[in-house]
């Protein structure tokens, strides 16, 4: 009997335990953790990312960059672009993130930034592109090159991109790279004229003669009247003027009003000494722009050199019809008229010499009062030499040609002076 009362109990026991050890809830494993963490960040972002995407568009618009910068760092800690990338796309979360870095001058911080972004868009173009711009702010320059060799892999079309990167290699005068990116740019955009241009120097400047390339781009496009003159320059550059002579007049067989090819070939005449030819061009120039006083001085000018004093003074006397009487145009009528005496005086000054050395003097002190001071040393050498005419040589004239109250030369060498030495007050 008592055995099986301690049957009995040992049953109750064990029957006790039993569902007291059924009744406690099973211990919770990792997994089942994890599960709850993420149901409550999901939560969490459910509830704040819609605001906080909102108050970072506010800010941004507004131009409030350190409260932008705050917020969508908030944004990025709660991961608010792996919960709804259409609410919070990260393309434009790194981005607007880094721009807001950017205009507070914190290029570093936005370097970090856009590298955040990167591990989750690494073929974003626009956050590479920031990223560039970040190095070459903090002068990183070769850093900065490498992403936008990056760059270049990516769009293979950008010729903003390569321009950059052209400019960026001749910063650091590696002209061989430059060159390479310039003609990949000129097969996709033939006609940029900068891209040209820059080809031609970066040739230059690696020790490459351009002249042929800059010919083979004329000559492939005629039309193009500055091709043609460059190609003329880099000819004179190289000392060969007819050529470049010849180049020029194809310029303005193209465009007979371009002004620069009349002066220029005027030059490359006047270089080689063919004076008659070079006057020519100026004054073909000139009737393109009667007002341009320097261009009438330029070919009185050429026609002293010639000693056709009669053009000279014809072309000086224009300019100063044209500037009504500037300094500079009525300094150079004294200019003939002191080369004119010059070249035709005497051993022993003669009356003719004296007039005409008298006229000079009195146009070039018009000249001076109006501010024009160039001819002060040929003014001085007039006085010191004694060659003016003056009260003596006025005492001396004939009764007749006093009574009129002026004198003019009267020898052949003089035959091309038309104005009159007044008499002076005294004389």
């Amino acid at each position: 009997m008592r055995n099986i009362r301690k049957f009995r109990l040992y049953s109750w026991i064990i029957l006790s335990m039993f569902f007291i050890t059924m009744c406690v809830p099973p211990s919770s494993g990792p997994e089942d953790n994890t599960a709850l963490e993420q149901a409550k960040l999901d939560s969490l972002r459910r509830l704040k990312c819609p605001r906080f995407m909102s108050s970072a568009a506010e800010y941004y618009r507004n131009r409030n960059w350190r409260e932008t910068v705050e917020m969508y760092s908030q944004i990025t800690e709660l991961g608010c672009d792996e919960y709804d990338p259409v609410l919070a796309p990260p393309e434009e979360i790194y981005q607007y993130y880094a721009i807001g870095h950017e205009y507070l001058g914190e290029f570093s911080e936005s370097e970090k930034v856009i590298l955040k972004g990167l591990q989750k868009l690494p073929k974003n173009v626009s956050l590479r592109k920031r990223l560039a711009y970040s190095y070459k702010k903090q002068n990183k320059l070769d850093m900065y090159i490498n992403e936008m060799e990056r760059l270049m892999d990516l769009t293979e079309n950008d010729t903003g991109l390569m321009t950059e990167l052209s400019d960026a290699y001749e910063d650091l005068e590696r002209y061989d790279d430059q060159i390479y990116i310039l003609k990949k740019l000129l097969k996709k955009d033939p006609n940029n004229e900068i891209a040209q241009g820059d080809l031609a120097l970066a040739l230059e400047k690696s020790g490459e003669d351009p002249l042929e390339y800059i010919k083979e781009r004329f000559e492939n496009n005629r039309d193009n009247v500055s091709y043609g003159l460059d190609y003329a320059d880099r000819l004179i550059k190289n000392n060969r003027n007819v050529e470049a002579i010849n180049i020029y007049k194809k310029v303005i067989r193209a465009d007979g009003s371009n002004k620069i090819a009349y002066r220029k070939i005027g030059e490359v005449y006047f270089e080689i000494d063919d004076l008659e030819s070079s006057s020519k061009a100026y004054e073909e120039l000139y009737m393109l722009d009667p007002r341009d006083i320097k261009t009438a001085i330029k070919i009185s000018d050429i026609y002293i050199e010639l000693n056709q004093y009669n053009e000279a003074i014809k072309w000086a006397k224009k300019a100063d019809k044209v500037s009504r009487s500037s300094g500079e145009a009525i300094s150079q009528i004294g200019k003939v008229y002191y080369k004119g005496f010059q070249s035709c005086r005497s051993e022993i000054i003669s009356l003719d010499d004296r007039i005409v050395a008298s006229l000079a003097y009195e146009e070039f002190d018009k000249a001076e009062k109006k501010g024009f001071r160039r001819n002060s040393g040929s003014m001085q050498w007039l006085k010191e030499n004694e060659v003016l005419f003056g009260k003596a040589n006025w005492f001396m004239l004939d009764p007749q040609s006093k009574s009129i109250g002026f004198i003019k030369p009267s020898s052949s060498c003089y035959n091309w002076v038309y104005d009159k030495l007044m008499k002076q007050p005294g004389w």
